[in-house]
């Protein structure tokens, strides 16, 4: 078993441990996210008798962990079994934890708000999935590390433009095509770090727990002017380190550079979906959270988007019936991948809501607060970030950071004077801990970012053969990507 994979279980059982996990301990506090979304902007509680407020017991997270395994075995041990059942697989673990909510604790809270970010996370993955799918890119040039290089620094920009999500999408199969004589999985894992995660940190745009952040009240420009410097410096060494590797690559057998006649130029084929994708991007703020005059389904004092959705998936649908068939050929396009993605993160999104609550409770409990500072905010953010979708992690670590110094994430005011210093000492550091934490280690697993899963995805579509779930850790993560955490922390955290 992987350290990794102790480290979380010891994470997971540390915060079970803490008795009653203090999530109803305190009927007049926020003890965490869920308990923090049954409260309206007026400060009362909406939520009905069904709904209660006890906290899951902690065997309730034996589903998330079981799923955890078996997407890391899976493929290892049963892979028939696995790719034939996993959909299967997925709905019945996270069923187990629904019903449980629903019929012993009385919670029906939980799983509609799980349903909604859920419905709201794979709209947005699968209109950018399937409207990048008709953009096909074409460098037409030898590989060489520096173009590498290049290609991966412009997708970690573009990041911030159309998000992790969108830019990988876009250019994963132009930076395969680059490479086709000479393509290895350390390509595939890099552009994972760098692009599909790494690189969206400085704008709201750029990965879902920052757009988070800025619904809530974090300022549009504020992850620019103090994510940078994290930014570029953790980019410069993945891309050293990159370098390194790419400049001892070989061809692979039977392919070779000097058998191909490059034209050295770089075509688009696919152009208009490029507009697809802006109705994407724009569609992102229509929330009815921040915009009043957008239409929502209102539950308990929430608003739940929907108009937002329907945008996104009118989009996936008619970017694929407009596509330009070349495109749609020459990209090689498939369901597959965003199948694959839909039914994983069904199961995550359901098995993960008894970690984020109990985790979410101890954080904001007294005891829980007293251990906050930016340093346990960022490893704490980070690690679960690792292996629970890191959105919902973002926004349980800034609950529990407010509630600690006496505010609260529902009042805008509040967020705003925490990003800004007003009247919360050290906040700064402690939401810039936040927010580097949840988007750097999203790329620790396949499964901390959306668009990690889907680019291994396409990725082993076209034939690549990529490291398993605990592959990953243990061949990419651990050795390249926890000591760049462990000095960004160092640089930028550990001393102030």
């Amino acid at each position: 078993m992987s350290r990794a994979l102790i480290h979380l279980f010891v994470t997971l059982l540390f915060f079970i441990s803490v008795p009653s996990v203090h999530a109803s301990s305190a009927e007049d506090e926020l003890s965490g996210f869920n308990r923090a979304e049954l409260v309206d902007q007026s400060g009362e509680d909406t939520h009905g008798v069904d709904n209660g407020s006890h906290a899951p017991p902690g065997w309730t997270v034996i589903p998330f962990v079981a799923l955890l395994l078996m997407i890391a075995t899976g493929p290892l041990f049963y892979e028939h079994f696995w790719h034939k059942n996993y959909p299967k697989v997925a709905m019945a673990l996270a069923a187990i934890v629904v019903l449980y909510y629903l019929f012993v604790l009385h919670n029906s809270h939980s799983p509609i708000h799980a349903l909604a970010e859920y419905v709201q996370f794979i709209a947005l993955l699968a209109s950018l999935y399937i409207a990048s799918g008709g953009i096909m890119i074409d460098i037409d040039k030898k590989a060489t590390p520096m173009a590498n290089v290049v290609l991966l620094f412009i997708g970690a920009v573009v990041s911030n433009l159309i998000g992790t999500t969108g830019a990988s999408m876009l250019l994963i199969r132009p930076f395969i095509r680059l490479n086709k004589t000479r393509i290895k999985a350390y390509h595939i894992i890099f552009f994972i770090f760098m692009v599909s995660n790494v690189g969206g940190s400085l704008t709201p745009i750029g990965d879902p727990p920052l757009f988070l952040g800025f619904l809530k009240g974090v300022p549009f420009f504020w992850t620019l002017t103090h994510n940078f410097m994290p930014w570029i410096f953790a980019l410069i060494i993945l891309l050293v380190v990159f370098y390194q590797f790419d400049k001892r690559n070989k061809s692979n057998p039977g392919l070779s550079d000097e058998e191909m006649n490059y034209s050295n130029k770089v075509s688009l084929t696919g152009a208009r979906n490029f507009i697809w994708l802006a109705v994407v991007i724009c569609s992102v703020f229509l929330d009815p959270n921040v915009l009043d005059w957008v239409p929502a389904i209102h539950y308990h004092g929430q608003k739940f988007s929907f108009i937002r959705e329907i945008i996104m998936l009118g989009v996936a649908f008619l970017s694929f019936k407009f596509a330009k068939k070349e495109a749609i050929q020459g990209n090689e396009f498939s369901f597959e991948p965003i199948r694959e993605v839909a039914f994983i993160f069904v199961g995550i999104f359901g098995t993960m809501m008894p970690a984020l609550e109990l985790v979410g409770g101890f954080a904001a409990s007294p005891e829980g607060s007293k251990l906050i500072s930016h340093n346990t905010l960022y490893w704490g953010t980070g690690i679960l970030s690792g292996f629970l979708d890191n959105a919902p992690t973002y926004i349980n670590f800034l609950t529990a950071a407010l509630a600690a110094e006496g505010g609260t994430i529902l009042k805008i005011a509040d967020v705003v004077d925490f990003a800004e210093g007003g009247r919360f000492p050290g906040s700064v550091l402690d939401l810039k801990a936040i927010s580097v934490a949840a988007v750097f280690f999203g790329a620790f697993t396949y499964i901390g970012n959306g668009p990690n899963f889907m680019v291994k995805s396409i990725a082993e579509q076209i034939g690549i053969k990529m490291p398993s779930f605990f592959g990953y850790i243990i061949r990419f993560s651990i050795p390249f990507l926890l000591p760049l955490l462990l000095i960004v922390w160092l640089v930028f955290f550990a001393f102030l």
